[in-house]
């Protein structure tokens, strides 16, 4: 069963478009094959553009990946003001609205699994089965190393790609250490972020945990962590799935970014998860 898009609308997908949502301008696209079965929403890490994203979405045979530029990074404007996750899982529905679409697997990764979660809780009637790599449950986590953390503290690292290229092998650990030919790629990838946008992310990020709520998500849940994640210990997807009724957890022969380092791979998973969702439904 291919996706029930507008075929006008499913034509002009393939480039980025911008679209005004509440009074916010928000950058999106929407790829992969049109006849696609599902359409995964995809929640990218703190600071990096839906760009930065494409590569691992050309890895899907029968999904359709829809992603956005959080508002203050690549080609969505910083507000006014801060805001919190709940504002944006609000935008992404009203982005799904205008584009027709009615329900979506969610993915999120490192601060987007954040994002994810929060988008499962909110709208549980729209989310299919939720996949997190490399995340956490917020502020109720095993922080990563605290001279790693450091470095995430400012967004120095997208807009200048040397030193990107510096510190990430550090930084995100796993095959990077050996091979930064992938960070390269994706330094090349990457839109410059305003301050304010990136300081607005981790605000948002500041006192929000999922803990609490977890247990009432019920859709099935694919957890994926790197086993040397210098930011996300492998150890919070445990806590993770311990808290979520419908869960299982895959460890992953990498560091923070294996969705760079293994697209293939983690493509591959996550397309078995989702296929098994549709089998289980259909039986």
């Amino acid at each position: 069963m291919s996706v029930n898009l507008p075929e006008t609308r499913a034509e002009e997908a393939a480039q980025p478009k911008t679209i005004r949502i509440s009074g916010q301008e928000l950058r999106y696209v929407l790829l992969g094959p049109k006849t696609a079965s599902r359409i995964l929403l995809v929640f990218n890490g703190i600071g990096a553009s839906l760009d930065t994203a494409i590569p691992f979405a050309e890895r899907f045979r029968d999904t359709r990946i829809l992603t956005f530029d959080v508002p203050g990074v690549g080609g969505s404007p910083a507000p006014v003001l801060p805001y919190r996750m709940s504002w944006v899982t609000r935008l992404a529905a009203r982005l799904l609205d205008n584009l027709g679409i009615a329900e979506v697997d969610v993915f999120g990764v490192s601060w987007g699994g954040g994002l994810a979660q929060q988008f499962a809780h909110d709208f549980p009637k729209r989310t299919r089965s939720l996949i997190l790599a490399a995340t956490s449950a917020g502020f109720v986590m095993v922080p990563g190393d605290p001279r790693v953390l450091m470095k995430l503290a400012t967004p120095k690292r997208y807009t200048l790609p040397d030193y990107m290229l510096m510190i990430g092998p550090s930084l995100y650990g796993g095959k990077l250490r050996a091979d930064d030919r992938a960070l390269r790629e994706h330094a090349s990838a990457m839109k410059p972020n305003s301050q304010r946008g990136y300081l607005y992310q981790l605000m948002a990020g500041m006192g929000w945990t999922s803990w609490l709520w977890l247990p009432r998500i019920e859709v099935p849940v694919l957890v994926m962590m790197g086993e040397d994640d210098p930011i996300v210990p492998a150890v919070n997807g445990r806590m993770l799935v311990s808290r979520l009724p419908n869960a299982r957890l895959e460890i992953m022969d990498c560091g923070h970014l294996f969705i760079l380092t293994d697209p293939n791979e983690t493509a591959r998973l996550i397309e078995a998860f989702l296929d098994d969702i549709t089998t289980q439904k259909a039986a």
